[in-house]
């Protein structure tokens, strides 16, 4: 009796803590609904939209350095589809990302740089290079940003990283996981959109030559790979 009664309270306890894993995700169809409705709208009701993406070299647009690609860069592959979902809206996409830079540092400068855009939604995209920084670092400094801009009502989204292809993949306790898990945590726990790059190009860690397909070099992914990106980054304008 005992066994009978336990097996249905294991699967309630199953059921509730899936509800609760789905219910800290916020929702891509509805967490830019009120943008959506000002992109829609057309002159002279309309108004300027601001996106900006802070990072480092991939949003900055590097391929392999020190050439910039920064019409093939997914920022710009964001707007390309943007417009073509949205043309009658005003869409000013600003890029403040520097190579080489870690969410340490772009966290000191975030309100002189970022902030003063004023932007609609945020994409925050560091991990590559936090690795640098170290978790706990890099965790105080995505808070600390995420937190200021949400003082402001702006729309965050965090994307996990893009490849490297020096990373081993198949280990499920890689530097590049660590960093995945803690960004989709800070997501959950702010309640802010998520692009999960690292999850994006997955179907492609088992085969190193299929991989290197979508990099223009060991760290940074050519236009094919910007192109999964910014693909995973307009479902939140769909």
């Amino acid at each position: 009796m005992k066994f009978i009664l336990l097996v249905p309270m294991i699967l309630f306890g199953f059921l509730v803590r899936s509800q609760n894993s789905e219910s800290n995700n916020v929702e891509q169809t509805i967490y830019l609904s009120e943008l959506k409705r000002e992109l829609k709208k057309e002159w002279p009701e309309n108004r300027t939209i601001n996106i900006v993406f802070h990072g480092h070299s991939v949003p900055s647009g590097y391929f392999k350095t020190p050439q910039v690609n920064t019409l093939s860069a997914y920022p710009s592959l964001v707007l390309q589809k943007l417009k073509s979902m949205y043309p009658f809206a005003v869409v000013n996409v600003i890029v403040t990302a520097i190579g080489g830079e870690n969410s340490v540092e772009g966290a000191k400068r975030f309100k002189r740089d970022v902030l003063s855009h004023k932007p609609d939604v945020l994409f925050i995209d560091y991990a590559l290079n936090d690795r640098r920084a170290g978790l706990e670092k890099s965790y105080s400094a995505w808070n600390k940003m995420i937190k200021q801009a949400k003082n402001q009502y702006i729309k965050v989204i965090l994307l996990t990283p893009s490849p490297d292809q020096r990373v081993d993949y198949n280990s499920p306790d890689n530097e590049l996981k660590k960093h995945t898990d803690q960004i989709i945590s800070l997501a959950r726990k702010n309640q802010t959109g998520l692009v999960d790059s690292y999850n994006a190009f997955e179907f492609l860690y088992s085969d190193k030559k299929e991989l290197s397909k979508y990099m223009s070099q060991v760290n940074h992914p050519n236009e094919r790979g910007h192109e999964l990106i910014a693909t995973e980054a307009i479902k939140y304008f769909k």
